[in-house]
């Protein structure tokens, strides 16, 4: 009977040895800050109750396992070798309580230890995430995303476990191992000391093997981390573009091949290493088990000891080995919780550089103004942003961050068109990020309706400026998911209003499934000028008092420019707007234009007058504008784009729409989206 159970009790046990003894012991190496374990029993607040509960109920289990050889030990020696029927029949009803009251508690503490872990890893997740959202730009910038999905997943998982698995591991082995020792040291010490003699025999090989797991299944961490980065790069619609293109699917194959063959050579040698551990805890038991029947059997022959005590001792055995090996390593399971905690609160304390004052106030709604004030600015650098561990790299790099931005000063009016031009790098993407507080200034101010940026709510901001960019980026959701980003609770006719106006409605209701229409990763499945125009409809529905503008048709065919630039008007209409200008539309019709040069405006004016200064302005129309059209041609359509496109092919309702079919797949076109925006 002990026997039996003692192998079912090893068989339970050895996997969760097996998991303890595979972690890497260089965590007990890790300096932690000082107070982490009060920051934890802190953040485990709001559970006191659920584990004290956790903490009665491994106790009393504990107790409930101890007593049971004890209630063998009497039915053996009061009752069937005296003869005591009625004796037996009570006891082994006893047994057969404990063990329904034993499934009871065990059932119970798992509903408990539930409870609590997935309570934890869900306040650990919403603040990490909720921290991460508060993050500027600059940080997403330098940060590997993969290391974030990380800390939100393996992370919290292993604080998570630091309550639930650790914790109750702990306590039930320090508890279960005082107990037995105590029990088997009344029943015969001499046979205990003996038994405790044996655990090096498992132990030893336990820890060899333990150190070899934990050297390979780093090995294989990293390598099923990096086939997860080939997989995720690979199969997005750029990835798998670029390697069609570049011919490279073989090689690409045989690389992930490699990959994915030392993980199964890894995975053979865990087998084999987990079989030696088992095959050691096997013999470990078998030998202590006939170590006991052997002597306790010669002394209970010779009248020193009851056959009672005998198996007693034999079934404490089963309870013995197990949790005095996982307790020789508990110093690397705590260790390995306290790292995963300090992973957490690594993330947690980095402020973020942009983050609302305490007394901070909204912009009114409304008729917009415009004021750069003096503004310098230089982009921060890595170690006021991010973490060395976020992007996987030793130690931050310390280069100064260089100013890119010198006493700007301009006002845009209420309902005015202010572009943006100069060369590559002059500071113009820089200063269009300033007013939605993508970045913080250095010096200086910005200024919305007379209220500084940094003292404004970031929500207030939020809602009063759009932006649009060059590269639209759409969620891979439905056209009505992506609109209603802007909007969760716009109408079915809001939402065609909005593609009305940005003159894809026609498209849209062409499609099979409509606005329900899925649009693909990062919206490849439209073109580029569908994809802008998705976006643009986006942002009439958010219906901003300012809108910040990369022109958006740089990089369409001529029919998808002449509508996307249809679109732009309208969403620019009544508006303040900046704009980093491309065409010669935008500059003509520009109410003003500031000229940019290594951070500085160097010219400021309207298009007429900047063009007879004969300054950097003049240069850059001769260079960028003014193979667009005949600035000279009074009849020119401002919103036509190029003058090389022809006549614009628009109706009341849209543009005729270019490589759109009207089928199940939505256009193929040109789509060039790579996810750098979009209205926000």
């Amino acid at each position: 009977m002990s026997m039996s159970m003692g192998m079912g009790g090893h068989g339970g046990m050895g996997w969760g040895l097996m998991r303890s003894l595979r972690r890497d012991d260089s965590v007990t190496q890790q300096q932690l800050p000082k107070g982490i374990v009060r920051r934890i029993a802190g953040f485990a607040g709001p559970y006191r109750k659920a584990l004290g509960v956790f903490l009665v109920l491994i106790v009393v289990d504990a107790i409930i396992g101890a007593a049971n050889p004890l209630i063998y030990r009497e039915i053996i020696d009061t009752g069937i070798l005296k003869h005591r029927s009625g004796l037996i029949v009570e006891l082994a009803l006893v047994v057969a309580g404990l063990a329904i009251l034993d499934a009871v508690l065990s059932l119970w503490q798992r509903w408990v230890s539930a409870r609590i872990g997935e309570g934890l890893i869900f306040d650990m997740r919403t603040r990490v995430f909720e921290h991460i959202q508060k993050m500027p730009i600059a940080f997403f910038t330098r940060t590997q995303t993969g290391a974030l999905v990380s800390r939100l997943n393996n992370d919290v998982l292993g604080a998570q476990q630091a309550f639930t698995d650790t914790f109750s591991s702990v306590v039930s082995n320090v508890i279960g191992v005082t107990i037995t020792l105590a029990a088997m040291f009344w029943l015969s010490w001499p046979i205990t000391l003996v038994a405790l003699a044996l655990l090096p025999i498992f132990l030893l090989p336990a820890r060899f093997v333990g150190r070899r797991l934990a050297s390979i299944t780093r090995e294989s961490y990293t390598l099923n981390a990096q086939m997860t980065n080939t997989m995720t790069e690979r199969f997005n619609v750029a990835g798998a573009l670029l390697v069609k293109l570049f011919g490279h699917s073989r090689d690409e194959v045989k690389g992930f091949s490699e990959k994915a063959g030392r993980v199964r050579d890894i995975g053979v040698t865990q087998a084999m290493y987990t079989r030696v551990f088992m095959a050691a805890l096997l013999l470990t038991a078998s030998l202590a088990t006939a170590l006991v029947y052997g002597w306790g059997g010669v002394r209970a022959a010779q009248g020193a000891l009851m056959v009672g005590t005998v198996v007693a001792l034999t079934a404490y055995l089963t309870r013995l080995y197990g949790p005095l090996t996982a307790l020789s390593n508990v110093q690397v399971d705590i260790m390995t919780a306290l790292v995963s905690f300090d992973r957490v609160f690594e993330v947690l304390d980095l402020p973020p550089m942009i983050d609302d004052k305490p007394n901070a106030t909204p912009i009114p709604r409304g008729p917009a103004l415009i004021e750069f004030d003096h503004v310098d600015f230089g982009y921060p650098s890595a170690e006021e942003v991010s973490l060395a561990s976020l992007e996987s790299v030793a130690v931050l790099e310390r280069t100064e961050s260089q100013p890119v931005l010198f006493d700007v000063s301009f006002q845009a009016q209420p309902g005015q068109l202010v572009a943006l031009v100069g060369p590559s790098g002059a500071g113009k993407t820089t200063i269009s990020h300033l007013v939605p507080r993508l970045y913080d200034v250095r010096g200086g101010a910005v200024r919305i309706n007379g209220v500084d940026v940094r003292d404004a709510t970031l929500e207030s901001i939020g809602e009063i400026v759009g932006v649009v960019t060059q590269d639209a980026h759409l969620f891979h959701e439905t056209i009505r998911g992506n609109l209603r980003y802007a909007k969760p609770d716009a109408t079915e006719a809001e939402l065609v209003e909005a593609l009305r106006a940005a003159h894809i409605l026609p498209l849209v209701e062409s499609l099979p499934d409509g606005l329900d229409t899925l649009v693909g990763d990062r919206g490849y499945r439209l073109s580029g000028g569908e994809k802008q125009r998705i976006a643009i409809a986006r942002l009439l529905l958010k219906a901003p008092d300012i809108v910040v503008l990369d022109e958006a048709t740089a990089h369409l065919d001529s029919e998808s420019e002449v509508a996307v630039q249809q679109a732009l008007k309208t969403a620019l209409a009544g508006r303040t707007s900046l704009v980093i200008a491309h065409r010669l539309s935008t500059v003509r019709e520009a109410d003003k234009i500031l000229v940019i040069e290594e951070g500085r405006i160097v010219e400021e004016g309207r298009h007429d007058e900047l063009l007879a200064s004969g300054g950097l302005y003049s240069e850059l129309y001769t260079t960028q504008f003014e193979h667009q059209a005949d600035p000279d041609d009074p009849d020119l359509d401002p919103g036509a784009g190029t003058a090389e496109s022809g006549a614009a092919v628009a109706d009341a309702d849209g543009p005729v729409l270019t490589g759109a079919p009207v089928r199940g797949d939505v256009g193929q076109g040109s789509g060039t989206g790579t996810g750098g925006g979009g209205p926000v």
